[in-house]
């Protein structure tokens, strides 16, 4: 409101201000005067969560909105009582008259804000032109501050390219420059107080969204990180943290560290949704009018104009939708049994869809272990097979799956193997496992060495009298320093090795990024195997080093903590993750890659005393 009262525009246009338009007021007296349209369904990045690698299928282009159609909506809309439109995508900025479109935007009478959500690669080229034409606000989405991680998400170089972006759009005077960053659990609330750190210095609204369900992302609860959650993280740090007054459609609960030059705020659309005082609307690329984000009801509007549609019979049209929306969430209870559009095809925040996790189980489990998780057995029973993304990831599911055989016998004593595959090799080398009694010597098959295993215990601790599988009740066992050291081997054959060395592999330093997914990977170990518990981790660290001799990654990891349980399988996390991370950097070099020797190597702490492979 400051800004248009500033302004010889913003003042003519408060005080030329028609009638708010009955047609985009709902039973619920909400006005809906914002407006979101997406550009395009293409993005120049491939993030993890939000779509494969090689991509989503995309609408066809003549099904998508021309740019005389995207203006024709837009004045419509304005007329009727818009105040704000947002060009979203897919990457906005990727559409060729990107510039064009938002000066066209600019001249229509009664628009106040024009504004973009980018991924801000192309940010600091186009910036400039952008606020000539009349751009005048830009959110940013940002979900780490750490390279090696944005990079592994993302499966492109460019992090650097964002910071620009960010430091061009504060040069220009953008105040404030918003970065909307999805927290999610065990991926990213661990870098809250960095990103409240970035607003020291910089004019920035750091958003911090919650995780929501779409489509897809195989939404968990366990997932979500909750506004109060990440309010009392950060006041622990910056108790003297101040609330910020907001308008009432605001989706945003802002606050401030005294004498930051940014703010940051919470987008609480789980926890405290505000569906109460919700003013958005949203056309999709290919012209469907969506009136709430969860919802999978969409008018087409395009069709409607192909049709030639007169103005009038649009607005009944757009009227008759907006009238239809529900109190909250499109009406749902439970939304994260909702089913939706990925959000790469919706134009909004973006949400993690964290494959990666589904992807190492199906790596690292037996199946009837792994068909203990519903996400997990609900993919091998109907893979997915969306348009966007389900072939590739329903023939990978496929063809790994079987990766791992579990054998069992009349008498309950398990022989799992890990079967060498031409795509993966010895994945996880020989885990047959054996029974070992007190202070036994176990030799794994073809190794020339046997380890010393003391205090062994007779019996599985993870089934119950009856051989079903329980968690262990660690409650009574006394805290003690806990750590252990874990490794794996990557043969990558003599190409792919020199590439590694030479940080020639196309998607980036494969060192660096499968030191970070180690590290991501023992912070989730609870999440991936069934029985483990969610251990508060003091340290973790993955080295990788190359051993020429064999053409070789060689991975350590090591963990430690404080606690009333080890930290082995969180090693053996580490590695694992890293090896196969390794594994698919490489791969488009060549496929005669072998993960070998996962193993632990050393543990110390708890009753069974300490470990060491000799």
């Amino acid at each position: 409101l400051q800004e248009l009262q500033s302004s010889e525009r913003g003042r003519f246009l408060l005080e030329h201000a028609a009638p708010f338009s009955a047609f985009l007021t709902d039973s619920f007296g909400r006005q809906h005067n914002y407006l979101r349209i997406s550009l395009t369904e293409k993005c120049n990045l491939r993030c993890q969560y939000c779509m494969p690698e090689e991509g989503v299928q995309l609408t066809p282009k003549s099904e998508l909105l021309t740019t005389q159609e995207i203006i024709s909506l837009a004045r419509l809309f304005v007329k009727e009582g818009v105040e704000k439109i947002r060009l979203t995508g897919g990457e906005p900025l990727i559409r060729p008259d990107v510039v064009d479109i938002v000066g066209q935007l600019y001249k229509l009478e009664g628009l106040k804000t024009i504004a973009v959500t980018t991924n801000g690669i192309n940010l600091t080229r186009l910036l400039p032109r952008l606020k000539e034409a009349g751009l005048n606000a830009i959110n940013i989405s940002l979900d780490t501050l750490v390279p090696a991680k944005f990079e592994f998400i993302v499966r492109r170089k460019g992090f650097h390219k964002v910071m620009e972006g960010i430091h061009k759009a504060t040069e220009l005077g953008y105040r404030p420059v918003k970065v909307n960053c999805v927290v999610m659990r065990g991926f990213n609330e661990d870098e809250l107080l960095a990103f409240v750190d970035f607003t020291k210095d910089l004019p920035l609204d750091v958003r911090f969204i919650e995780y929501m369900p779409f489509d897809g992302n195989k939404w968990n609860f366990k997932k979500m990180v909750s506004y109060k959650e990440m309010l009392d993280t950060i006041k622990q740090r910056w108790p003297e943290l101040e609330k910020l007054p907001c308008e009432t459609s605001s989706t945003a609960k802002s606050y401030k560290v005294p004498h930051f030059q940014g703010q940051i705020s919470f987008i609480t659309s789980m926890s405290e949704h505000f569906c109460g005082s919700c003013n958005r609307l949203r056309i999709t690329a290919d012209g469907n009018l969506k009136v709430c984000l969860f919802g999978n009801s969409e008018v087409s509007l395009r069709d409607h104009l192909r049709s030639g549609a007169s103005e009038e019979e649009l607005v009944q049209i757009i009227g008759a939708a907006v009238s239809r929306k529900k109190k909250q969430h499109a009406g749902m209870f439970n939304i994260s049994q909702m089913k939706n559009r990925p959000m790469i095809l919706i134009g909004g925040f973006r949400v993690s869809k964290n494959c990666v996790l589904i992807l190492l189980l199906f790596f690292l489990l037996p199946e009837p272990v792994l068909m203990s998780y519903p996400v997990c057995q609900d993919a091998l029973q109907n893979p997915p097979n969306s348009k966007q993304w389900g072939h590739a990831f329903s023939h990978w599911l496929t063809s790994k799956a079987s990766c791992c055989v579990f054998q069992k016998d009349a008498s309950y004593t398990f022989d799992t193997k890990c079967l060498e595959t031409s795509h993966v090799g010895q994945l996880l080398g020989d885990c047959q496992s054996k029974e070992a009694s007190s202070g036994s010597e176990f030799c794994p098959r073809g190794s020339g060495s046997c380890t010393k295993v003391p205090h062994s215990s007779d019996n599985l601790t993870h089934t119950d009298e009856e051989g079903r599988a329980t968690m262990v009740d660690v409650g009574g066992k006394p805290d003690s320093r806990r750590s252990a050291v874990a490794g794996a081997v990557v043969r990558l054959g003599k190409k792919a090795f020199g590439m590694v060395r030479q940080n020639q592999v196309k998607k980036g330093d494969v060192l660096a990024v499968a030191q970070i997914a180690g590290i991501q990977g023992a912070k989730l170990t609870s999440q991936l195997i069934p029985l483990c518990h969610n251990i508060p981790l003091n340290h973790v660290e993955v080295s990788l080093s190359l051993d020429e001799a064999r053409y070789a990654v060689v991975i350590r990891s090591s963990c430690q903590t404080w606690g009333r349980t080890g930290v082995e399988m969180e090693a053996l996390t580490a590695a694992s993750l890293a090896a196969l991370t390794v594994y698919d950097m490489c791969k488009a070099v060549t496929h005669d890659i072998v993960i070998e020797e996962v193993k632990l190597l050393s543990k110390t702490g708890g009753q069974r005393g300490d470990f060491l492979r000799v």
